[in-house]
């Protein structure tokens, strides 16, 4: 079977990686949309499915429950590593938020809400170590540390945190970090991703680079094991796992910064020469290449969704901007719809609970949605949106009893980075101005549309938007207002997402909105788009 680069054509970042018999399991980073860490299986390394989450919410706090001022936008669940040890499924990432690491485990990988174990200290970007019946976590940027963990897996051993190795700086804008650890033929491996300095020769990217060592005394051999770019010129392809399949072949999935629709991962041979492992062919990426397995199509990761449900339960490919208000949502209110309950008001997007979301695909994604707004009540605001950090929204506002459809969106130049780090994204209020474009509606039911265009990956050569569309009948639609212009954005530190929110913009208690006929297209369903 040919395997088509990039893996995903959507935001998959940090991946790690274990194969369980003919099985593959990989989790990535999804910061703070819960549940938390996804798990997808795959059986041909080209098609995978999100088969359940390490864990629904965590903490039951004002951070994960956007309260008070307080969220984990930019935080949350971060780089988890996975493995397998003695039958078990261990999974364990760092909240910096909660200044916490939760080391997670079961005994079946697809089923979700695993056991936790909370550590109270924060192991940056850790990897499990099997080193001479002892499991540790290699964690740091720089200076890189490990620490053992205790036999039964509750807690970490009094005294075991210690320097492992330092790793160069000089040169660099960023350290070694990213780590992945391996042991092969009596060596361990550690996988790291660092970023050259430019200089007046060579733009620096983003590289993936090995240190060798006999055992944890320190020393070690360093070898740059990938430095490619491929499509995305200055976006080096790095950070990632390698793994084996059953008759001994070797592979790795490394993601590369793709522009608005996030970090996107590419898989690519490995061949282990001289006692190291070499990535890619000769040196690069390759756009495709063969692996000995049939075809096994899966579930897509983006997907429609009905909304006819029996149970209150979601798909696995939708995760909540934040940890969810339960009480405020439901399927078996409205059968065949999804409601949403103003029961905390609010006046801005991120602020919102109970916005549920699911990634965007390159290099275009279309989604719409029907809103029935017959329980709407005044300073209700309900409908689609962008999720990014100069976001965009469409819907129906209910005022003194009157509707009005609304296009909403922040408008200014894109802030600088120092401005981004030091205020993140509720900060950027002050730095964005809010528009808006409204249409009186006349009807209880409209159907409500988002286009993404991602043609250019990131690489600068033509905008990445999003544009906003209204029916009311479900077949002719019309714009509302101009293109969003999208990018990525540490503010949020995930790529862009569709939403779908409700919330009351009045500081009262509102009523609700009903969705349904929720329909994702990855390529232009056309007809004609009216202006």
């Amino acid at each position: 079977m040919k395997i088509c680069n990039p893996l995903f054509r959507a935001d998959m970042p940090d991946p790690d990686i274990i194969r369980v018999g003919n099985d593959f399991y990989m989790v990535s980073t999804t910061m703070y949309y819960m549940p938390a860490a996804p798990i997808l299986k795959s059986r041909d390394l080209q098609h995978w499915q999100i088969v359940s989450y390490v864990c629904r919410n965590i903490a039951d706090n004002d951070i994960y429950h956007l309260k008070n001022g307080r969220h984990a936008y930019g935080k949350g669940q971060w780089a988890t590593s996975l493995m397998q040890y003695k039958g078990r499924f261990y999974a364990c990432f760092v909240c910096h938020d909660m200044g916490k690491t939760y080391l997670f485990s079961t005994d079946d990988i697809e089923n979700s809400d695993w056991n936790r174990v909370e550590l109270e200290a924060v192991y940056h970007d850790m990897s499990f170590l099997c080193w001479e019946d002892k499991v540790y976590l290699v964690y740091g940027n720089g200076e890189i540390r490990i620490v053992e963990l205790k036999e039964d897996f509750s807690g970490v051993v009094e005294g075991s945190d210690r320097l492992l190795l330092a790793t160069p700086g000089d040169g660099l804008r960023l350290r070694c970090e990213g780590c992945r650890a391996y042991v092969k033929d009596g060596r361990i491996y550690l996988l790291f991703i660092d970023w050259p300095d430019d200089t007046p020769e060579k733009k620096g990217k983003r590289r993936e680079v090995c240190y060798r060592l006999s055992g944890l005394s320190g020393e070690y051999e360093r070898k740059t094991i990938l430095y490619d770019d491929m499509w995305i010129p200055g976006c080096g392809i790095a950070q990632g796992a390698i793994f084996d399949d059953a008759d001994g072949n070797w592979y790795a999935v490394m993601f590369q910064d793709s522009g608005a629709v996030g970090r996107v991962p590419f898989l690519m041979p490995v061949e282990w020469k001289d006692g190291w492992p070499v990535l890619g062919t000769d040196g690069k990426v390759p756009e495709s290449f063969e692996v000995p397995f049939e075809k096994k199509g899966t579930e897509e990761i983006v997907q429609s969704d009905s909304f006819d449900h029996k149970e209150n339960i979601l798909k696995n490919v939708w995760q909540w901007n934040h940890s969810p208000n339960n009480d405020a949502w439901s399927f078996t209110k409205h059968p065949g719809f999804l409601r949403l309950e103003n029961q905390k008001p609010v006046q801005d997007l991120f602020e919102a609970e109970n916005t549920l979301t699911q990634r965007t695909r390159a290099p275009y994604s279309e989604f719409v949605v029907r809103l029935d707004c017959d329980g709407m009540k005044d300073g209700d605001f309900a409908g689609l949106c962008v999720l990014v950090e100069k976001y965009g929204q469409i819907g129906v506002r209910q005022r003194e009893g009157m509707r009005n459809l609304v296009l909403k969106y922040r408008d200014g130049e894109r802030a600088p980075f120092e401005v981004v780090c030091r205020e993140g994204i509720l900060g950027l209020k002050s730095w964005y101005s809010l528009k808006e474009k409204t249409v009186p509606l006349k009807t209880d039911t409209v159907w409500l549309k988002v286009i993404f265009s991602f043609g250019c990956w990131g690489k600068g050569t033509e905008p990445e938007t999003a544009r906003f569309f209204y029916s009311t009948n479900g077949n002719d639609f019309y714009t509302l207002g101009d293109e969003l212009p999208l990018f990525y954005s540490l503010s949020l530190f995930v790529g862009a997402r569709i939403g779908i929110f409700s919330y009351n913009e009045e500081n009262t208690v509102g009523g609700y909105a009903d969705f349904c006929e929720f329909i994702y297209r990855d390529t232009d369903s056309s007809g004609m788009i009216l202006s």
